[in-house]
């Protein structure tokens, strides 16, 4: 641990060398980086908050540099993590930048999936001072049996972006591989950088332990804009593209020099994308989309198009939310709601992405209730109420893999590696019982598998030393290093050969040779699929469908939705978007109710299909799809009837062709939290949903393989193999450590339990309005049209929803 002071001469005289090329920059040091300097010399932990574009990485990086030129040694000083492979190349370009101005012989490195042979033989040598990785790649180098020399001069660990990691595996293993590295290095010092966290003491905490949390300046402006509809303009009622708004888009990005478009998903990126194109003014070239599943060549090469200022245009998804810097993007559009305050402040710091700039977007909503989404994402930003991302806690199959990675590291004794994983927020809870169950696990795969010696990975000997015997075992292991799981994709390249990204195998195994889709922003022909890959050729025919990716559905954030029940329930509000949306709210009045905060409002219709029960409690599509299910079933057993429902982020919708008599009492009783966890097990296929999830967590447990490089199993393969092993441990091992770890995820993830169990607990504490309007009202409309687009019908859907649309409009002008 460092002795010297800020102080002394000494530190003045290093730190005058940091400010002298600040000043070349025409810039001063701002107070949070000088005090991310001082934490860092005093031996400090911590986390660094501040707008993006603000200069967080200078302020952890500075410290380090700082301590090098004071303290010079050679061997790998500072670990840099970032979570994602495109910002390793930048982020290394940019430290590269700091350590030349600061004059160190340090060399920077980066190593991640995608470095190259060169680059990992260095790395083998040792030829690195500043390693820039990901979480899967650190967890990589600590699976060599070399790890204690490997890491003998590391000072400290930088993590990038951490909002991004802590609420998920990916974070969990990181926070494992930084245990392991304090038991190697108890002195070492660990920071993160932040941008958009509602928890910030939790996240510092999680990260860094007793710490330090230095906040920047909070004075960037953020100014958010909406793409009001016209007066008269006709303006839907439901939908999700957005395209009506093409053309105020377009005039948008045309006017300033440079524009990122961002999309919820990446199928709505495709299609706007293509939009735009069909009416680009400008040469092609000048215009892209960026998203995860275009090859990473062409994501990179749209990048640096944005940094050398030759795109006018990117359409793109999150994959563009996070870190790289785009000082040449001016304007930054928004296409529907951004379904969380933290993402709409992430997407607009992409522009000003520099000190003392403000920052804008525009906001465009693809149909009217967006409108209200939009002015509750403005006040929850005004009132700094951005979303919490809590750290995942107890996964199992993660901890497996770290064990295993833990075992080809030099080995360990149970009691040691207890303790050690015990120091992370992730496990602190964790009883010794489930620890021994992975170790047991990982030594004969449980009771169910212990004839089957591949399932036999960790040995034991005399002296209680774990470690691991076979090559092979450690091969495959190596190569399943992570927690981002396959969702059975195929690559997509040209028939010449080359590679323009990954699609969903259950997309590709609809389409027959000759059929046409859009991906990568081009139209492509499918001419076969071989060896987990789908060749295609360019189409000269522009139909063709889209790719539908799983994961692609967002939802409303808790902190927006209760912002939104506020901005509702004040109908005359001054904002823009309240004054446009007022004529809808009114026939919203006029025919049921408008809720406040502390009610939810229940409507009981009639259509030509049946009856129909509409329940908005603002919670979010995951939680309403539980809810939904929960509900047919309290129904069912008041009335033996099929009842199919569908959701949106503001409620959910029972039909049937007659419902039972309800009313307010009753639907209190419905709704009451009571039994919720054995009705949800009643009322959806439990096992199913687990089996299906058993995939994956068998997948980061190391219970089934993916396949070498170049010879992935097909998703079927997995599906079987995995659903296989599912069925024998449920049969034969039915404590096993994985099922009970796939089944809460089921709960916690798809269901989202926890926020369905609060939203319930809240129903149960509000008032009910139960309301039987004549017609659909503006908010069951779109809830009808959700049942409606995934039933089928002798006439066309969208003719249907154009009369409904029509009717509802009369009714309203009457």
């Amino acid at each position: 641990m460092p002795t010297s002071s800020t102080t002394s001469a000494a530190w003045r005289r290093a730190e005058a060398r940091l400010r002298a090329w600040f000043a070349t920059l025409d810039r001063k040091p701002a107070a949070f980086q000088r005090a991310a300097w001082k934490a860092w010399a005093e031996g400090r932990n911590g986390l660094i908050h501040a707008p993006t574009g603000t200069g967080k990485t200078l302020a952890a990086v500075g410290g380090p540099l700082i301590d090098a030129v004071l303290n010079p040694a050679r061997g790998l000083q500072l670990l840099w993590i970032t979570p994602l492979r495109s910002l390793a190349t930048d982020t290394a370009q940019h430290l590269t930048t700091a350590v030349e101005a600061m004059e160190l012989p340090w060399r920077v490195l980066r190593r991640t999936g995608d470095s190259s042979s060169a680059e990992r033989a260095r790395l083998r040598r040792g030829d690195c001072e500043l390693l820039v990785t990901t979480p899967e790649s650190l967890a990589l180098l600590l699976s060599y049996p070399d790890v204690a020399e490997r890491f003998r001069h590391l000072r400290g660990v930088v993590v990038d972006e951490w909002h991004e990691l802590i609420g998920n595996k990916r974070g969990t293993l990181l926070q494992l591989g930084l245990s392991r590295l304090r038991g190697l290095k108890p002195e070492l010092r660990v920071w993160g950088l932040s941008a958009t966290l509602g928890n910030l003491d939790e996240a510092m905490q999680t990260l860094a332990g007793d710490g330090v949390l230095i906040g920047g300046s909070d004075n960037k402006k953020i100014q958010i804009q909406t793409a009001l509809p016209d007066a008269g303009e006709r303006f839907p009622w439901a939908g999700h593209l957005g395209l009506k708004q093409l053309a105020c888009v377009l005039r948008a990005v045309l006017d300033v020099r440079s524009a990122l478009v961002f999309a919820n998903t990446r199928s709505q990126a495709e299609l706007w994308h293509e939009a735009l194109a069909a009416v680009w003014p400008e040469a092609p070239e000048t215009l892209a989309v960026h998203h995860g599943s275009i090859d990473p060549k062409l994501r990179f090469a749209v990048e640096e198009g944005l940094r050398q200022g030759t795109l006018r245009c990117v359409v793109a998804t999150s994959s563009l939310d996070l870190g790289v810097d785009f000082s040449s993007v001016d304007r930054v559009i928004q296409i529907g709601s951004p379904k969380g305050v933290a993402r709409l402040l992430q997407r607009a710091g992409r522009s000003g992405h520099s000190p003392g700039l403000s920052s804008k977007i525009l906001c465009v909503p693809t149909h009217l209730l967006e409108l209200a989404e939009i002015a509750a994402a403005r006040r929850a930003l005004a009132a700094h109420h951005l979303e919490p991302r809590h750290p995942l806690r107890g996964c199992l199959d993660v901890l497996a893999q770290h064990m295993l990675t833990r075992a080809l590291g030099g080995g360990f004794h149970a009691d040691q590696a207890y303790t050690e994983v015990r120091s992370t927020r992730a496990y602190a809870q964790l009883p010794r019982a489930q620890f021994d169950a992975v170790l047991a696990y990982l030594q004969h795969g449980g009771t169910a598998l212990a004839g089957y010696p591949e399932y036999h990975k960790l040995q034991c000997d005399l002296d209680g030393h774990f470690y691991v015997e076979s090559k092979r075992v450690a091969r495959l292991h190596r190569l399943s290093i992570g927690t981002i799981t396959a969702d059975g994709s195929l690559q997509v390249r040209y028939m010449k050969g080359a590679r323009l990204g990954a699609v969903e195998e259950s997309f590709v195994s609809r389409l027959r040779p000759g059929d046409r889709f859009l991906f990568a922003g081009k139209h492509l022909e499918l001419v076969r699929v071989r060896d987990m890959t789908a060749y295609v050729r360019q189409a000269s025919n522009r139909q063709g469908g889209v790719p539908r990716w799983m994961g692609g559905r967002m939802p409303l954030s808790n902190e927006l939705s209760t912002e939104l029940r506020r901005t509702l329930a004040d109908a005359d509000a001054p904002e823009a978007e309240m004054r446009a949306l007022h004529p809808l709210l009114a026939i919203q009045r006029a025919q049921s109710r408008l809720p406040d905060v502390d009610e939810v409002l229940i409507e009981r219709t009639h259509t030509r299909d049946g009856e129909h029960l509409f329940v908005y409690p603002f919670a979010g599509r995951l939680a309403h799809e539980g809810l939904a299910a929960v509900l047919g079933y309290r129904l069912a057993q008041i009335a033996k009837a099929d009842y199919g429902y569908a959701v949106n982020d503001y409620g959910l919708a029972i039909t049937a062709r007659k419902l039972p008599a309800l009313d307010a009492e009753t639907m209190r009783q419905l709704l009451h939290p009571w039994g919720l966890r054995r009705d949800i097990r009643a009322s959806i296929n439990l096992t199913e949903l687990a089996r299906r999830q058993f995939r994956e967590v068998a997948r980061v447990a190391g219970l089934v393989f993916n396949g070498y490089p170049g010879q992935d199993k097909t998703l079927r393969q997995l599906q079987v193999s995995s659903g296989l092993l599912f069925d024998v441990l449920r049969q034969h091992d039915p404590e096993h450590p994985l099922l009970w770890q796939a089944e809460r995820e089921v709960l916690d993830q798809q269901l989202d339990y926890p926020r369905l169990r609060d939203c319930l607990i809240r129903i149960a504490r509000g008032k009910i309005l139960y309301v039987e309007p004549p017609r659909l009202t503006p908010l069951s409309f779109p809830l009808w049209v959700e049942r409606l687009r995934g039933g089928v019908h002798a006439d066309d859907w969208k003719s249907r929803v154009e009369r409904m649309t029509t009717t509802l409009e009369a009714a309203a002008g009457r």
